[in-house]
């Protein structure tokens, strides 16, 4: 009898920024009901959705704060799902993916997502269907980088010499 393996998005092993472990916090099992879909019967019902989405920053400060405002609030994401669950104006799951991520990076400061989106009992034969997606934030800029912008964006090149010898 061969034997099939599931894996959850939280299950993997979360993946490295700049060599620098993630703290992960995560929604397993999130249920909304929402109308999505692309066949007929599905646009005018409502169906349930299964949401997991695990977001990673690296070292949160509430390690070492205990304060819920230097980390991602579970509570706050958990909320911000069910808002979307009535939001939302998207046919296809992976766009539905590709907004979640969205919303833990932007909005909630995660360096890394992953979603993974099901929609249960889809057909007779299989437990669910759905889509898991990945997303990284776009690399912050450092203090330094953000400094030396700031420089060329006002016209000076770092090392020229405005002035000197003219």
């Amino acid at each position: 009898m061969t034997t099939v393996s599931v894996t959850t998005p939280l299950d993997a092993p979360a993946p490295r920024l700049d060599d620098e472990p993630l703290d992960l916090v995560f929604i397993e099992g999130f249920v909304g009901h929402t109308i999505i879909g692309i066949h007929e019967s599905e646009l005018h019902v409502t169906q349930p959705l299964v949401i997991d989405v695990c977001a990673g920053t690296p070292r949160a400060r509430a390690c070492d704060t205990d304060r819920i405002g230097d980390t991602i609030d579970y509570g706050a994401l958990r909320l911000r799902l069910q808002r979307l669950m009535t939001e939302h104006r998207v046919q296809l799951l992976e766009a539905l993916a590709e907004q979640v991520a969205h919303i833990a990076l932007s909005e909630f400061g995660a360096h890394w997502v992953r979603v993974r989106i099901a929609k249960p009992r889809k057909f007779d034969d299989v437990t669910a269907v759905g889509v898991q997606i990945e997303r990284r934030a776009a690399p912050r800029p450092t203090p330094r980088a953000a400094a030396m912008l700031t420089v060329i964006g006002a016209g000076l090149v770092p090392g020229s010499r405005v002035g000197a010898g003219e």
